[in-house]
């Protein structure tokens, strides 16, 4: 797929089984670029049938449900499945912001030593900090060592949206790239702006009825709109 618009659409994949997730990616893969596979949503959670059928680059997240995913058990054996990921060639892995340092940079520096990019995520689901406060969040990921910094927050009005995006100024000047964006209603916008502002990446439904954040488009949808918007640029 030669993409007109600048950054990643990331399509989010949460199911159940291994089956129902390698078909929902099977129908986004013509519009995104990278492809999450939700391991904290699974029964049975796995790498390698992922890493051999899906065609498109592979990001690997198992969300603790202290940061709104469906992970409760302790965080080595959380971890655990990430550094199998990073072994079997995942392209991407995710990996908190709040993780204890003891567990979080070694992981970063594990995936650093075989090519596969970490992403240090922090999500807030109530609201949206002040400027200063997410500015200090940004600056705290970009010391990790992790290549990319992700910003989620929940926008109750169109000035947290103005906030979070923002942020890409600063990840400019730290030359960190960036994924920022907002949920929610107010939110929607920024995913499809993002990019267009600098950001890394953004994130969209395998389709209408399976998001995995509020305000959260269809890849086919976020595909076309960018596009659209980008075209002849």
């Amino acid at each position: 797929m030669n993409n007109t618009y600048p950054g990643k659409i990331c399509a989010s994949i949460a199911e159940r089984t291994i089956e129902k997730a390698i078909a929902a990616a099977s129908t986004v893969e013509s519009f995104a670029d990278v492809v999450e596979i939700r391991l904290d949503a699974l029964e049975n959670p796995q790498i390698t049938p992922f890493t051999e059928k899906i065609q498109k680059p592979t990001l690997f997240t198992n969300r603790a449900d202290w940061e709104g995913g469906a992970f409760s058990g302790s965080e080595e054996e959380r971890l655990a499945i990430l550094y199998e990921a990073i072994e079997k060639k995942a392209s991407y892995i995710d990996i908190e912001l709040k993780t204890d340092d003891a567990l979080k940079l070694p992981l970063i520096e594990k995936a650093k030593s075989t090519g596969c990019i970490s992403i240090v995520s922090w999500h807030y689901f109530s609201s949206t900090p002040s400027l200063p406060a997410l500015k200090s969040i940004l600056q705290e990921q970009y010391r990790s060592g992790a290549q990319i910094g992700k910003i989620v927050t929940m926008a109750k009005t169109p000035q947290d949206v103005l906030r979070v995006l923002d942020l890409q100024n600063q990840a400019k000047e730290l030359d960190f790239p960036l994924i920022a964006f907002c949920m929610g209603n107010h939110g929607a916008v920024s995913r499809v702006a993002t990019l267009n502002l600098g950001g890394f990446m953004t994130y969209a439904s395998s389709d209408q009825e399976r998001q995995t954040a509020p305000g959260q488009l269809p890849a086919s949808t976020l595909h076309r709109i960018l596009t659209e918007i980008n075209c002849g640029n």
